[in-house]
């Protein structure tokens, strides 16, 4: 059993591409991303962190490549990747070649930074020989001189021509294994950037509010800018940027699509607030489950609800649920359906245990 969509979201469907193994756009699931935080020359460290990532649910992740250090490391981080990984490249577009060369499966150039045509058009040439995709990264931060004197500052149409110029280089020079991204740390900026874009072309979307600040503003400036245009249908691949430990991003995505029926992935807890009419310690039960089934990968529904008032009702749409009943006897449910009773001290390990059994069933 799962909760049902209250409301089907119809996503635009946009051109596929290919991420190494990872296929972005037409029916294809959204994709999450982050980005290492290491020095990309110490491989040691970004392998270890880009685990973290991977083990965290993302399916692909970025990293920096700011000199031919990092993009000669790329070489050895990538035998040891379980995910595609994508070159950041900004001012030096040779470092975009040596990454092509060295095993990255994306190259995300921002042509503002760039500049000149026919760098961009070594770029492509080197991603066409090494099959690597290309991100058009346009940032309201770093328009190109003659689009920001044109428009007096950062604003969505202004984001939107950089986009379409630089989609016209590389589809002149007969390339189209890429996405596009118009990114600000302006929510609204963003939304109306990618609005805008996604009416005049058909290539998928990778979705961010750019500089989004720590992890509780930003998670929230995040889950609003791209909740939004999830909603409306809009966006193939995500990354939630944070000033936090990038394990904390791919989290965060993963919730915001998770919320929205986009994608199942892990254990899905609907719980109460908590209040007077509780029979449980609510928050402390929740917290405790979230960590005891963080390595639950399967799509599980679980309701936590403290007293009898709504959870008999969550709990006939969840697959395991729980509500709170006087003198410490609980009543738990499967699939909708009483089954047992259960004390405050028993919570715990019986819904783990459930779980875990639960997941066993489903992978089989």
């Amino acid at each position: 059993m799962s909760l049902r969509p209250f409301r089907d979201i119809n996503r635009k469907k946009t051109k596929e591409i290919s991420v190494g193994e990872v296929k972005i756009g037409g029916d294809n699931p959204i994709s999450v991303q982050s980005m290492t935080n290491t020095l990309t020359k110490d491989p040691t460290a970004t392998i270890k962190q880009i685990n973290e990532i991977a083990n965290e649910g993302a399916d692909l992740v970025r990293v920096s490549c700011p000199d031919e250090d990092s993009t000669k490391a790329l070489k050895e981080i990538v035998k040891h990747s379980t995910i595609p990984i994508i070159a950041d490249i900004h001012y030096h577009y040779k470092r975009a070649l040596e990454s092509a060369d060295n095993g990255a499966k994306c190259l995300r150039i921002n042509p503002g930074n760039i500049g000149d045509k026919k760098k961009i058009k070594e770029i492509i040439l080197a991603a066409k020989n090494n099959n690597c995709s290309i991100r058009i990264g346009v940032n309201a931060g770093s328009l190109e001189k003659d689009i920001l004197e044109k428009y007096k500052e950062p604003c969505p149409e202004a984001l939107v021509e950089s986009a379409l110029r630089n989609i016209k280089i590389i589809e002149d020079e007969d390339f189209f294994n890429f996405k596009v991204s118009v990114k600000s740390s302006d929510v609204f900026l963003s939304i109306g950037a990618y609005k805008q874009l996604s009416k005049v072309t058909d290539y998928p979307l990778h979705l961010g509010i750019t500089e989004a600040g720590s992890y509780l503003p930003g998670s929230i400036k995040s889950s609003i800018g791209l909740g939004n245009l999830l909603l409306d249908g809009i966006g193939d691949t995500i990354r939630v940027s944070l000033s936090d430990d990038p394990v904390k991003e791919v989290k965060i995505g993963n919730e915001i699509l998770k919320s929205l029926n986009l994608r199942n992935r892990g254990v899905k807890i609907i719980s109460c607030p908590s209040c007077a009419r509780q029979a449980f310690q609510v928050i402390d039960t929740v917290k405790l489950l979230e960590e005891k089934l963080a390595h639950i990968k399967t799509p599980i529904t679980l309701s936590i609800i403290g007293c009898v008032v709504n959870g008999p009702g969550e709990a006939a749409q969840t697959d395991i649920g729980i509500t709170g009943g006087g003198k410490g006897s609980n009543m738990l449910y499967l699939n909708g359906v009483q089954t047992e009773k259960l004390s405050n001290d028993n919570i715990i390990s019986k819904i783990v245990d459930l779980v875990e059994k639960k997941a066993l069933e489903i992978e089989k």
